[in-house]
């Protein structure tokens, strides 16, 4: 009899750990992580952080932007696809084919580069006798309006069929300016400077309406990063930036107190915070998301970024001439 029982007690036993060992080997790991893919443009990639990930591209993809710090924060798996200059047919031809139905998690900005906002950046910058500030903002908000949503709308649809169990989040950009320019060689004046944030409010509100329509949470970084803008005591936003790339993107600061906290938060429905074993954790995995996206690096290269001209002495003597306007005169003012 106390021979049978033992035999039964092994047995189950066995079972147990078969079952054990059955259900470790199914579950994944937290070390492998749920499936995250960043998808979207430089404010994405993390263009303006000066630190980029090695993998044979000018996406300037950087381990200090806010998907990767999420990533590194919850152990998830990240395919980081995001790339400076993307506009939504990129994101559509070369990005998401990283999704597939086993995509947990979804982020995604874009919508800017198609508005133009690098050009009409630049041409805010000119002093006021050179630019077109007005009609250049004009130009994007009929833009933003009337063709971004359309492109919005299928680009949405076409996220949804390829992860159909994804969190998405569509994330918004922030508001460059405050009322202040500081940089020497840029004229964005107060009234340039409303106009282009208030450019950033349409796009946010567009984004946002095709971002419901389809079920997807948007986040609103304006309020984030307000007190933190261009010329701030303490900038989220870079300024006129060397190398120019830089200029007029999130710094580190930006992406670890502004988005990731924000975005983060939203995405994992907890906490999400970049304290220095984040960011350690980020900084450690940039050769392997280097080598996971130099697969893609024939099609990446494809992207060209979209990038602030300033205005050089050349051109503004060169306007000058075409508008009768005394260059010399007005450098020696503004010198």
């Amino acid at each position: 009899m106390k021979q049978r029982l033992l035999r039964v007690v092994a047995a189950l036993a066995a079972t147990s750990l078969a079952t054990v060992a059955l259900v470790t080997s199914a579950t994944p790991s937290y070390a492998a992580g749920e499936s995250y893919v960043a998808l979207g443009d430089s404010y994405s990639s993390g263009t303006g952080t000066r630190s980029y990930i090695d993998d044979g591209t000018q996406c300037f993809r950087s381990t200090y932007a806010y998907a990767s710090l999420t990533a590194a924060a919850k152990g998830y798996s990240l395919n980081f696809r995001a790339c400076s200059g993307a506009v939504v047919a990129d994101v559509t031809n070369s990005q998401l084919g990283a999704l597939n139905s086993s995509t947990r998690y979804v982020t995604v900005s874009v919508g800017g580069n198609d508005a133009g906002f690098a050009d009409v950046l630049t041409e805010c910058a000119l002093p006021a006798w050179a630019s077109d500030c007005a009609g250049a903002v004009a130009a994007a908000r009929t833009f933003i309006s009337n063709t971004l949503p359309g492109r919005l709308n299928a680009l949405y649809a076409s996220i949804r069929t390829r992860a159909p169990g994804a969190k998405v989040v569509v994330v918004g950009y922030p508001k460059i300016f405050m009322g202040e320019d500081c940089n020497l060689l840029t004229f964005f004046s107060p009234a340039d400077q409303s106009a282009l944030n208030n450019a950033v409010v349409l796009i946010n509100s567009v984004t946002s309406t095709a971002a419901s329509a389809k079920g997807f949470t948007f986040v609103n970084p304006v309020s984030r990063f307000t007190g933190h803008a261009v010329c701030d005591s303490t900038e989220w936003i870079n300024g006129l930036s060397n190398p120019t790339r830089e200029s007029y993107h999130p710094n580190r600061l930006g992406h670890s107190g502004g988005y990731t906290p924000l975005v983060g938060g939203v995405l994992t429905g907890t906490s999400v915070t970049a304290t220095r074993s984040v960011l350690v954790k980020a900084e450690d995995r940039a050769e392997q998301q280097a080598k996971l996206q130099r697969k893609y690096a024939a099609a990446d290269r494809k992207i060209t970024p979209k990038l602030f001209r300033p205005p050089t002495k050349a051109r503004l003597q060169e306007l000058a001439k075409e508008k009768g306007i005394d260059f010399d005169a007005w450098w020696a003012q503004v010198r």
